[in-house]
């Protein structure tokens, strides 16, 4: 990730797949923000561009960074999946037993399928639990395997579980950590599901653990 200078907010974000690509971030945001504010760059909001345009923050506490994501104007239902893009594109597939779900192997039947060319998706698998909380892990594209937390995928899955009943603030509960999901959700012209969404942020720690400097 790189943080730029920008004319107008208060600063420019860049962030690379280890593959080279570039897509939105949520996780990695979060962390920006946190980062800008421990350079003095910002103080408690934040506002900034990224990949899929501006976006503001705000720090809750010393640790905890609320990142306001961009509106869902789309919800696809693809047979017994969902697609939502919240900044980089997901499926998502609820299924049992998260925990001992072949993440990786699945995740790139889809990641690669003919559906998604020619740029693929990520994958999230959703496990629904009790107490408005989801079990969520992720296959994420540009990584080719799964990661512990994806900010973009969790977002996303807290969405589809919207459709199934859950209410803001969903729970995430992450290989990698615990992170929450408020959204407002908005009725269909059917008026038989709810598909667009606004007021959409994404809340979780972020912790510096390590800095240093290069001399370039």
């Amino acid at each position: 990730m790189l943080i730029e200078k920008h004319p107008t907010l208060d600063f420019n974000l860049i962030y690379y797949n280890s593959d080279g690509s570039e897509s939105l971030c949520g996780n990695g945001s979060r962390a920006a923000v946190k980062m800008a504010s421990a350079l003095g760059m910002v103080n408690g909001k934040a506002s900034f561009n990224a990949y899929d345009g501006p976006h503001e923050a705000k720090l809750l506490s010393e640790e905890i960074v609320r990142l306001k994501m961009s509106d869902v104007k789309e919800t696809k239902v693809l047979g017994d999946d969902l697609f939502i893009n919240t900044g980089s594109p997901h499926l998502i597939r609820f299924v049992e037993n998260l925990k001992d779900f072949p993440v990786v192997e699945e995740g790139r039947k889809i990641r690669y399928s003919e559906a998604f060319q020619p740029k693929g998706t990520n994958v999230n698998f959703v496990e629904l639990q009790k107490d408005n909380t989801i079990f969520v892990r992720t296959y994420e594209r540009g990584v080719e395997d799964e990661t512990l937390s994806c900010g973009t995928g969790v977002t996303a899955s807290a969405l589809a579980a919207s459709l199934k009943g859950y209410t803001s603030p969903v729970k995430i509960k992450a290989m990698g950590g615990e992170l929450s999901i408020e959204f407002a959700a908005h009725s269909s012209q059917s008026v038989v599901q709810v598909s667009t969404f606004s007021d959409i942020f994404l809340i979780g720690p972020a912790k510096m653990v390590f800095e240093g400097e290069m001399e370039l």
